[in-house]
């Protein structure tokens, strides 16, 4: 295998991996679907990918690190056995490496956020992000002998 061809499936896993634990997946494990469907009809390959994402989103979410790399590894292997076995060509490669990597620079751009309050006055902060971790919220209760 050339070193052009080597690249690509270095950067076809990396892509791949990095959006399996995006919002961008669902879009990603389409094109996935029917670029590998061709070669395995059975989606076994499909069913692998789907695991590999859980066991991702699992580590992420107890802090511990799974191996990316080594699944990065797993997928370049994989993508590096279809080229050899001639299952699926360069060109082909290439434009479905394009295709994830439209979407891994669309998951990296934040997305438009519009927050709407109704319902009458707020008496306290109203807090809008994009995302919040570890929040503790303590309620402020005014001495009633005050009043």
């Amino acid at each position: 295998m050339d070193n052009e061809l080597a690249a690509l499936t270095a950067s076809g896993a990396t892509a791949l991996v990095s959006l399996m634990v995006t919002d961008s997946w669902t879009y990603a494990r389409e094109l996935l679907r029917r670029f590998l469907t061709r070669n395995d009809p059975s989606n076994s390959t499909i069913t692998d990918l789907d695991a590999t994402r859980a066991r991702l989103l699992a580590s992420q979410s107890t802090g511990q690190p799974h191996g990316a790399r080594e699944t990065v590894e797993q997928w370049d292997a994989y993508l590096r056995h279809l080229l050899e076995a001639r299952a699926v060509s360069g060109t082909e490669l290439r434009e479905l490496l394009a295709s994830l990597q439209r979407l891994q620079s669309e998951a990296a751009r934040p997305g438009t956020v519009l927050n709407n309050i109704n319902g009458g006055v707020q008496h306290g902060p109203v807090i809008q992000s994009g995302q919040i971790t570890g929040l503790t919220i303590h309620a402020h209760h005014p001495d009633p002998r005050q009043n």
